[in-house]
């Protein structure tokens, strides 16, 4: 194969790096961006967001979900958590719950490397192919990556408005040792984030990827 061949099909290659890293970097900044203290409270004051049986007010939903989120972003031990008690001197936190969070921070650890490692790659490949004169091929693999993303969402959420209950439990199955995942309704981290909490939360994943899978189709396709 001659090298005047051989450049297209890098490219169409390439084009095709991009398409794949589109979805991947979409799902994640959606998940960074609800990783943060606006959405906790725009979340916790949603219409008829379920209450706490056993006492938290709205305030104290905010001001201990802001902490365990802290915890699953900064580079603190699980004695930022396990530190953590009630009024009456009292764990916050159970020895289950400590454990699950560990593995929830290390989970997000990992989601977070590979957010930055797709979008670094699609810098890297955009200046490339700026530089390179291959943007025909980025901007068709964006455009790709963008309509897949939408698609691929979009089934997400009739998923999770039909059966959320079977697709929550098969997430915690991938990502956490069977059985782990699961407490006591009375157990804080249950009374801070009810399954409403986390419904809403794919919904919104879903709905922010879309919109941004669509902008990347409508933009950068090929007119």
């Amino acid at each position: 194969m001659s090298a005047s061949q051989t450049t297209p099909t890098l490219y169409r290659v390439l084009s095709w790096v991009v398409t794949l890293a589109v979805p991947v970097s979409l799902v994640l900044t959606s998940v960074r961006l609800l990783m943060t203290s606006a959405f906790l409270t725009f979340e916790y004051n949603t219409p008829n967001f379920p209450e706490d049986r056993y006492g938290f007010t709205k305030e104290d939903r905010l001001y201990w979900s802001n902490i365990a989120v802290d915890y699953l972003l900064n580079d603190e031990g699980i004695s930022f958590l396990s530190d953590l008690k009630f009024p009456d001197g009292s764990p916050f936190y159970n020895e289950r719950e400590l454990r699950h969070m560990l593995d929830v921070k290390n989970t997000v650890n990992g989601a977070l490397t590979v957010w930055y490692i797709s979008l670094g790659l699609l810098a890297v490949l955009g200046v490339w192919a700026w530089l390179g004169k291959w943007w025909p091929d980025y901007r068709h693999g964006l455009a790709r990556g963008g309509l897949i993303s939408a698609w691929l969402v979009g089934l997400l959420i009739l998923f999770v408005l039909v059966s959320f209950g079977v697709l929550f439990v098969a997430f915690h199955n991938i990502f956490f040792a069977a059985g782990t995942w699961m407490f006591e309704y009375s157990d804080s981290l249950i009374r801070l984030f009810p399954e409403r909490f986390w419904r809403d939360i794919f919904i919104l994943v879903g709905v922010l990827t879309l919109a941004g899978g669509l902008a990347l189709y409508f933009v950068f396709r090929r007119k």
